[in-house]
């Protein structure tokens, strides 16, 4: 089938340089993006009910910008001030980066990974192992955690937002000839929309395989997946897919 209109279930890029402006181009197809899920903070009030003082912590451990955003509108409303002694563990130099946005970077211990697992940390975590880390994740946190646990990183997990459908509204076309797919949450928020959704012909493509066995589980075909040897992203899965179909 030829494909006209994908839906990107993200938000739509801050750069123009994104890869899906390529691919839009390059094959002439209309790229869509809508995320399936959004992101709600935890109130101060529900986020007590967990126990946990932040001000018990000498380090933060992030894995996402929302977990950044979440964790200082959380101590700002709980009237925490976060001492200049405190250190950041962030899985990609972006996050690290954008805790820019609330602290003074270059007088802060701010460390990094480099390709946006949590493994890659590991080497810092355990060389600064007298610290007390806070993981600040959402309400579906993946396993990923289990490698701090086999590290024995001295560690608590902070729930500070959460993860909801994003509803579709009754005017809002659904014309599309593929899916492309970032969570599990995206393929549960897909079925309570539609919840006589029919593939057929459309295309249904993924990253990660978490989300790959939610397609699968949810008794739909999956037509591309990443990451592979050949397609390390979802976007070069993407074009190697356009590519061998144009030519058809």
């Amino acid at each position: 089938m030829k494909v006209k209109k994908i839906l990107v279930s993200q938000p739509k890029p801050a750069s123009d340089k994104s890869p899906y402006y390529d691919i839009a181009s390059r094959y002439g197809v209309d790229v869509v993006f809508r995320p399936f899920i959004k992101v709600e903070g935890l109130s101060a009030r529900e986020f007590r009910q967990q126990k946990i003082n932040i001000s018990d912590f000498t380090a933060v451990i992030f894995t996402a910008r929302q977990a950044v955003d979440h964790f200082f509108r959380l101590c700002e409303e709980m009237r925490i001030t976060v001492p200049d002694t405190m250190k950041y563990f962030c899985t990609t130099e972006s996050i690290a980066l954008y805790l820019q946005k609330y602290i003074v970077y270059r007088k802060r211990k701010i460390f990094h990974g480099e390709t946006g697992r949590l493994d890659d940390l590991v080497p810092a975590l355990t060389k600064h192992n007298k610290e007390k880390f806070l993981y600040a994740v959402s309400d579906v946190h993946s396993a990923a955690a289990n490698v701090l646990d086999k590290n024995k990183i001295n560690y608590t997990c902070a729930v500070m937002y959460r993860t909801v459908s994003n509803d579709f509204t009754a005017d809002e076309k659904f014309d599309y000839d593929m899916l492309l797919f970032f969570s599990p949450q995206g393929i549960e928020s897909l079925l309570k929309n539609f919840p006589d959704f029919r593939q057929g012909e459309m295309l249904i493509g993924c990253l990660g395989s978490s989300t790959a066995k939610a397609v699968t589980d949810a008794g739909l075909r999956l037509d591309i997946q990443a990451p592979t040897p050949k397609n390390p992203s979802i976007t070069a899965a993407l074009d190697a897919y356009l590519k061998e179909h144009s030519a058809d």
